[in-house]
């Protein structure tokens, strides 16, 4: 897989100052942000000329990878009707088609009612994704929203279900999702400002009259708005949070020309979320130096801090995530020692016991449970080998009731063959780091596998062990596949996140090499055939311990990567960047400058011997903007002292999460997969 003949792509280089506390940094490809500047269309069309000619050998795996992913999956499947309101809700696929089409029906062999065909309204775009279905309260008006740049800048439109027609006028800029008043006339939405992608602004708009009036602006750039409609459907809320602090106003889903009211006041290092139920809010906070999160209490008209009752007491061992409430229960989302959990609590009585399973490593989270009223708690499990089921659990007599097993079309699959186990690593500071990792049994041999470790590590998200059928095209071929629950996420409490932020940020680049280290030392893995991937901030992640450990992985997948961190977090007019300084830190104080221009991958890449690379991004991306990962590859190749492949494919009409059709996705998964196998028979 010699490709020396090919001529890579050179970026032209114009030197930019950037000065800050005194301190210079020159940036070659600064120039790449001009969206539109024909020689950076050009650049990007060169890079995916190169990548496209340097794997054509491989594109012949490239197709038989992507087929087998298309072929695993149900062409005309049917996700499991859920009820709300009267009608039961359920998306399904028609065999060949790319997109979802939205149906109700009135009772389950009613005939159905089909709300939004995504593949007849999605005709003539490029993109197209549907954001939010929000019915209103009598049933007969449907908002909905869609996006056709995946800029995340949503368009909502209104349609009469009786007549089939659009009425009232779009509401452009949009985070999406509305509200609906309980007049079945007025919605609240979010408007985003443009540049910066920031849900700033609430609205309320009449229908009927066209009348739109803003109730709500968040002054504070670090903050961010979010409204939404109780499940208990007494209640508008709108919150306004950022990373250590909420804040939230409410208002009485009948009385919508009222005002809101403030529920709790912002205060730096609070966190709280509220839910309504049986005229009376819990409240999720971390209260108290609560750091794991407790659950508290308050009535109706009483709901300052000062007027909350604790509920669930805080427990040092146990992380609460949320809770699902229902008329006579509460589910509590629990995590001790790294395990997902559901506490049922009744409310007549305050006795609990804990929804029961028998994996070892297994991933649950709460399905749709939009019925209040409901005595059944519906919610997803997988594992690593065991494909996603849809559960009901009667909150009553206890019993599991499974609705839907997902199919994976594979004559050869038998969940049986497969092997999946968590183990600990070592990192250098004496923490134990959980890695969940899986293998196909008849192909492993202890210290000979290629094997993909996977991570993430920020923003306090939690990576949980869940079943891939796409997965499969890479176990199949001899690969481990693990997962790393480092620091920065919250597998093993909030304190896993404290002490993988802002100035501990490093901690999880640390945690995720020794656990490299340790999957080769154990013997999961050759040693000369570890590969890695991670995207997003995961992509930072990627950045990062390439240029800590460069000899560690012989591959790096990195997907939309956030990597020019100082240079992005210093610019308040690109999306995202203001109210994620408690994450990052704000470099506009120099402690956290010099610390960020300590690891920002894009700083650091310097004359060094640099592993294979395969970077995806999309053009339109709002969350990591294109030009970051363009520069970061102009910049390797710039520097690096060897000859490792360095690839790049950007999706000129996608953004952050990739191609909007179904299978179109997989298409780039087809690209990374046959990369990484390239890799291995690479001398």
């Amino acid at each position: 897989m010699e490709k020396q003949m090919l001529k890579e792509p050179k970026a032209k280089k114009i030197n930019t100052i950037l000065t800050n506390h005194g301190h210079d940094r020159i940036d070659s490809y600064y120039w790449m942000s001009e969206r539109d500047n024909p020689d950076v269309l050009n650049y990007l069309r060169q890079e995916n000329d190169y990548r496209n000619n340097f794997m054509s050998d491989y594109k012949n795996l490239e197709n038989k990878i992507f087929s087998e992913i298309k072929n695993r999956i149900k062409d005309d499947d049917s996700s499991v009707p859920y009820y709300d309101n009267g009608y039961f809700y359920y998306t399904r696929f028609e065999k060949e088609k790319q997109y979802p089409i939205y149906c109700r029906k009135k009772k389950l062999k009613s005939k159905e009612e089909v709300l939004i065909d995504v593949n007849i309204f999605s005709k003539g775009f490029e993109y197209y994704r549907v954001g939010s279905i929000d019915i209103s309260p009598d049933n007969k008006i449907m908002a909905y929203s869609y996006d056709t740049l995946s800029r995340r800048l949503y368009t909502i439109k209104f349609i009469n279900l009786e007549t089939g027609k659009e009425i009232g006028k779009s509401i452009t800029n949009t985070s999406g999702g509305v509200s609906w008043a309980n007049d079945n006339k007025t919605v609240f939405y979010d408007k985003k400002n443009i540049k910066t992608l920031r849900n700033e602004k609430v609205f309320k708009f009449n229908l009927y009259n066209g009348q739109a009036q803003q109730v709500f602006f968040e002054e504070d750039e670090t903050f961010n708005l979010n409204s939404y409609k109780t499940k208990s459907g007494k209640y508008i809320v709108i919150s306004s949070s950022k990373t250590i602090s909420d804040e939230y106003w409410i208002l009485n889903a009948n009385e919508p020309n009222k005002k809101f009211k403030l529920f709790q006041s912002r205060v730096d290092g609070l966190e709280f979320s509220i839910s309504h139920a049986n005229d009376k809010w819990l409240i999720r906070t971390n209260s108290d130096n609560s750091e794991n999160f407790k659950i508290m209490t308050c009535r109706e008209g009483k709901t300052e801090i000062s007027d909350w009752t604790e509920y669930i007491e805080h427990r040092k061992s146990v992380y609460v995530e949320g809770v699902e409430v229902f008329k006579d229960f509460y589910v509590l989302v629990e995590r001790e020692n790294g395990e997902r959990r559901f506490k049922v609590i009744s409310i007549e009585d305050n006795s609990h016991y804990f929804i029961d399973f028998d994996e070892e490593v297994f991933a649950i989270s709460p399905s749709v449970n939009a019925d209040i009223n409901n005595k059944k708690f519906r919610f997803n499990y997988s594992s690593l080998t065991t494909p996603n089921s849809v559960i009901d659990f009667d909150l009553l007599t206890k019993e599991k009731t499974v609705l839907k097993e997902n199919e994976v079309l594979d004559e050869n699959f038998k969940k049986e063959n497969y092997e999946s186990k968590l183990v600990m690593a070592t990192a250098r500071d004496g923490k134990k780091v959980p890695i969940s990792l899986v293998y196909k049994k008849s192909l492993f041999q202890s210290g000979k596998n290629p094997l993909l470790l996977y991570g993430y590590g920020s923003y306090g998200s939690t990576i949980n062990p869940r079943f891939s059928s796409v997965r499969l095209s890479l176990l199949d071929r001899g690969f481990v596949y693990a997962i790393a629950h480092i620091r920065g996420g919250q597998y093993l409490g909030r304190n896993w996140y404290e002490e993988g932020k802002m100035f501990n940020k490093k901690n999880t680049f640390r945690d995720f090499i020794d656990c490299g280290k340790f999957l080769a030392e154990n013997n999961y893995a050759d040693e000369n055939n570890l590969y890695a991937m991670g995207g997003s901030a995961g992509g930072l992640l990627m950045g990062a311990v390439m240029n800590m450990e460069p000899g560690l992985f012989k591959g790096i997948v990195a997907g939309v990567p956030f990597v020019d961190v100082v240079t992005t977090m210093l610019d308040d007019d690109i999306p995202l960047t203001t109210f994620e300084y408690d994450e990052w830190g704000n470099p506009n104080n120099k402690d956290s400058y010099e610390y960020m221009l300590s690891y920002s991958p894009y700083d650091q890449v310097e004359e060094k011997d640099y592993p294979a690379l395969f970077i995806t991004t999309g053009y339109h991306d709002s969350q990591v903007q294109y030009f970051e990962p363009a520069k970061w590859i102009a910049k390797l190749r710039e520097k690096r002292t060897n000859k490792e492949p360095l690839l790049m494919y950007c999706n000129m009409d996608a953004g952050h999460g990739g191609a909007s059709g179904r299978y179109e996705a997989y298409k780039e998964t087809a690209m990374e997969y046959a990369f990484l196998i390239a890799m291995t028979e690479r001398k």
